[in-house]
């Protein structure tokens, strides 16, 4: 079935043509008011009977273009901003297109009683999300953000799945300046929200980690009044937040002993950690199957959302025990003669540190060469050289055995590395991912273990799957 089909089978029950116009604030052009909506799509492409199409506007595309082939593919009504050339075509004529669908997405929303769980962070959204589905979905039906689809496009889509039949819904938000996560929330309407912590992303933009904390606070904007907030409480920026939000706040962590929920008795493996965590006075033994202490923060997360919504803490166990990570998000893949790390989905200072941190657990297990590479980490800005730097101080006290950096700014991480004493042959600076490749054969090893990590627009998921057809 496609996305248009199963929309259109999950939508029809409860929107016309006049009410979108409503909900819009747009004026209907040769369209019947009684028309039945079967979908919302953003994609001339995926457009089928009965679909609106919403024809968006951005830095390098705009939706208006592709009206004539929405409305030849079955679209029955395309909101649009201008009608230029456009004459005797089913329209809804709005102010700005990309508001309107945001404003229907809202609409739709409100026509469901269903509990919403908003996550937003700066490192570890799409985990901590999925790890929350895993814990839910055990005991309801729920719907969950697709992969990332967490900005003003995405999440108004993703609420367009929403069924009858679904219990709960797990909304991922974005953002990259202030005001995003605002309306993101104003069309979610969450009864609970997580915030993962308080990085570095984004600070080209909003200029200091505090701007960063205020722009993920906004997720409050939408929050009932009697809504939770789960916070990382080994995060210094937001510790700092205790008794200062007018909602219920529980903390979570691992060397904060002060949290609502800490992680105690943590064992981590190169595949996998244990940990166990109070509550009500009862200890309980949790497993991880996938490595690195951040994953052990996604559980606590998901822990308290799972209690928030009365799961049997034996199908809490279950889900966090069952989660898989999504994408290109850490994975580990065993090949016939290396094993690789493909994490080529993001990185920032934080995640780089936990990808390192996976690395060495992996390779502890058969005492397998360290490889480090490693791209930009973009949006950093002003903070971007001195935090390539600071990787390099990781590099030197991991004990990485071979460090290759791909890009302008990733330099800096093989500079710093070299100045703190790591081995000068044992470092490769490359500026981009062909010459990196040209010359892998030159520097991996067979044995060795392989991490790949990089900002997503460094694509480096092209080193990875070298690696993977060629092996070391």
């Amino acid at each position: 079935m496609t996305a248009a089909a199963e929309m259109r089978k999950k939508m029809e029950w409860i929107l016309n043509l006049k009410q979108a116009a409503q909900a819009c604030g747009g004026e209907l052009k040769n369209c019947s008011p009684d028309e039945i909506v079967k979908a919302v799509i953003t994609d001339s492409r995926a457009v089928e009977d009965g679909c609106i199409f919403v024809a968006l506007r951005g830095e390098h595309f705009d939706g208006h273009r592709f009206v004539s082939n929405a409305v030849e593919s079955g679209a029955v009504c395309c909101i649009v901003r201008d009608e230029d050339g456009l004459d005797g075509m089913p329209l809804m004529v709005v102010e700005d297109t990309n508001a309107a669908l945001r404003n229907l997405a809202a609409y739709y929303r409100e026509q469901f009683d269903v509990p919403v769980v908003a996550v937003t962070g700066s490192v570890g959204k799409t985990s901590t999300k999925d790890m929350i589905y895993s814990v839910l979905s055990q005991e309801y039906r729920t719907l969950c953000t697709n992969g990332n689809f967490n900005n003003e496009i995405g999440l108004p889509l993703t609420v367009f799945r929403l069924t009858q039949e679904d219990r709960l819904m797990v909304l991922e938000m974005g953002m990259s300046a202030f005001g995003e996560i605002s309306r993101l929330t104003q069309i979610a309407k969450p009864d609970a929200a997580v915030i993962t912590n308080i990085g570095l992303a984004h600070i080209e933009h909003l200029g200091s980690q505090e701007n960063i904390r205020k722009a993920k606070l906004e997720v409050l904007d939408g929050l009932a009044m009697d809504g939770a907030l789960f916070l990382n409480g080994d995060d210094e920026l937001l510790w700092e937040l205790a008794g200062d939000l007018p909602y219920e706040v529980l903390y979570y962590g691992i060397e904060n002993a002060n949290c609502d929920l800490v992680a105690t008795d943590v064992h981590m493996y190169s595949d996998s950690s244990d940990f166990k965590v109070k509550v009500e006075g009862i200890e309980y033994s949790f497993s991880v199957r996938v490595p690195g202490q951040h994953q052990i923060y996604n559980a606590l997360a998901a822990i308290l959302t799972g209690i928030r919504y009365n799961i049997p803490m034996e199908k809490i166990i279950q889900g966090v025990r069952m989660f898989v990570p999504s994408g290109m998000r850490q994975n580990i893949m065993e090949l016939s003669d290396c094993t690789l790390i493909k994490d080529c989905y993001n990185a920032s200072p934080v995640s780089m540190k936990s990808g390192l941190d996976v690395l060495i657990r992996t390779a502890s297990k058969n005492s397998a060469r360290k490889v480090a590479v490693l791209g930009d980490m973009l949006e950093l800005g002003e903070f971007s050289e001195q935090a390539h730097r600071d990787i390099g101080k990781l590099i030197c006290d991991f004990k990485i055995d071979c460090l290759v950096t791909v890009g302008e700014m990733a330099k800096h991480i093989a500079e710093s590395a070299v100045e703190r004493g790591f081995n000068a042959s044992s470092t490769y600076v490359f500026y981009d991912n062909a010459a990196a490749i040209e010359n892998l054969n030159g520097i991996l090893c067979s044995g060795d273990v392989i991490l790949v990590k990089a900002s997503r627009g460094m694509k480096l998921e092209e080193i990875a799957d070298y690696i993977c057809e060629h092996g070391a």
